[in-house]
């Protein structure tokens, strides 16, 4: 038999869910189809998330029609987990201890506005690579060598089902350093990163298909080489369009006009919401 379909919706709980979030969990349920459909509370940026948010997280989605087990596993739950990850990728000698600030990277990059731009911005210049594991600070962010971990692992592939980029994705070890970076692991304010946290969060939950907006494609390249680090199940991917406002901006949680509280105290059903998506 083949294996059975795990989806998941995985929101942070820093403001209300809108139009978007709607699009992204609708589709992701009916990519579960007859297997399981599961809702993740991404938390793990503390200062940011609300218990209210959360609360309303489950009301909007209850609200239209969606259904998941219970308990939901949240990230703040699972920090153990990732310091395991980066403990273990220290001792290979993958990570590195970054003192920089966002205004030091700016200073060190030449042109930042003609340099490469990678998934988390301006592609870092690896002020930070030559120090050690053994120079580490407590409030150091945590980087992954990325030519490092390159070396360390075969040739990857990823499958997107997905109607944007169908196919099979090679990922190109050249093009990785220089377009991608070194990217931060774990945040001097959180210990932990979405792109760590994400990872082992799906092998742990057993997601068979990630399903998640088209900005996160660019993403998915540095998820293959951490899921292949860890020794970890890979997922094929979805990733769907993105919802706009009227002048082409994609959506944003401050966009209050058109959360689906608003939409709701103003009188819409869920099938009014699945109709302003086209579902």
């Amino acid at each position: 038999m083949p294996p059975e379909s795990v989806t998941r919706f995985a929101p942070s709980p820093t403001g209300p869910l809108h139009l978007g979030h709607a699009y992204s969990a609708l589709i992701a349920a009916s990519r579960a189809g007859a297997g399981r459909f599961l809702l993740r509370i991404e938390d793990i940026d503390r200062a940011r998330c609300r218990p209210e948010w959360e609360a309303q997280i489950f009301d909007d989605l209850a609200w239209l029609g969606l259904d998941w087990p219970r308990p939901v596993k949240r990230q703040s739950e699972r920090m153990p987990a990732y310091r395991a990850a980066l403990r273990r990728m220290a001792a290979e000698g993958l990570l590195y201890p970054c003192r920089c600030t966002r205004a030091d990277i700016r200073a060190a990059l030449s042109a930042p506005q003609e340099g490469a731009r990678g998934p988390d911005g301006p592609v870092y210049p690896g002020t930070c690579r030559a120090r050690t594991m053994a120079e580490a600070r407590p409030d150091d962010a945590l980087r992954l060598n990325m030519a490092a971990a390159l070396a360390r692992v075969p040739r990857l592939s990823f499958t997107e089902n997905g109607p944007l980029y169908p196919g099979m994705h090679r990922l190109d070890p050249d093009a990785m350093v220089a377009g991608v970076g070194d990217v931060v692991l774990a945040r001097r304010d959180m210990g932990t990163s979405y792109h760590l946290s994400v990872v082992l969060d799906d092998a742990a939950q057993g997601i068979t298909e990630v399903t998640r907006g088209a900005d996160l494609f660019d993403a998915t390249v540095i998820h293959v080489l951490l899921q292949s680090l860890l020794e970890l199940p890979r997922p094929s991917y979805w990733h769907h369009g993105l919802i706009r406002d009227e002048a082409g901006k994609r959506l944003a949680k401050r966009d209050d006009a058109r959360a689906l509280a608003g939409f709701r105290a103003e009188g819409a059903s869920p099938q009014d919401i699945r109709a302003m998506l086209n579902l």
